[in-house]
């Protein structure tokens, strides 16, 4: 089997660009519009998913920017927001191309609300993936809601009904 982490972070980057081709059928108001969910709007739900990566990014890479990357502007268009979700994904990638089992054991300083917390890189990446699944059905609701059909973004892993777009995540 392939490296579970970089499998996980390819299938993060394939979800999220094929989310992003259904939400880019929205204009912007529908984009912003309030629906029923976590965040209010599919640009609430898609900013937070993208500011959060941004942050454990951070974290992970020992950047040292830690929460003052929350400190960032709103990305109202859908087009630059999938823009800059797309290079958080490969930053992601690239990250993931370089574990090994003792990378995955190192701790971080991870800045919270009430100072700084430890916390080992195999933990983290995996809270990140959570995190991004869990809001990504969120917005898929959305998606739905606002009357496009939401996308299929769980056939990845196995090879008996992969999405044909999903290939292409898989180095020959």
């Amino acid at each position: 089997m392939r490296d579970p982490f970089l499998t996980m972070a390819l299938n993060n980057a394939w979800a999220n660009a094929t989310l992003y081709s259904a939400v880019a059928r929205l204009s912007d108001a529908d984009f912003a519009a309030r629906r029923p969910g976590f965040f209010p709007s599919l640009s609430a739900t898609l900013n937070h998913i993208y500011e959060v990566d941004l942050f454990y990014m951070d974290v992970l890479e020992a950047s040292g920017k830690g929460r003052s990357v929350y400190a960032r502007k709103h990305i109202a268009n859908v087009a630059d927001l999938a823009r800059a979700q797309v290079e958080v994904d490969l930053r992601l990638t690239r990250f993931c191309k370089t574990l090994n089992p003792v990378v995955l054991e190192e701790s971080r300083d991870t800045e919270r609300q009430d100072g700084m917390v430890q916390e080992q890189v195999g933990a983290l990446l995996l809270h990140l993936f959570q995190h991004q699944i869990h809001h990504r059905g969120q917005a898929h609701t959305m998606v739905a809601e606002a009357g496009i059909a939401p996308p299929q973004l769980d056939d990845f892993h196995l090879e008996y009904g992969r999405a044909p777009d999903a290939r292409a995540y898989f180095p020959s």
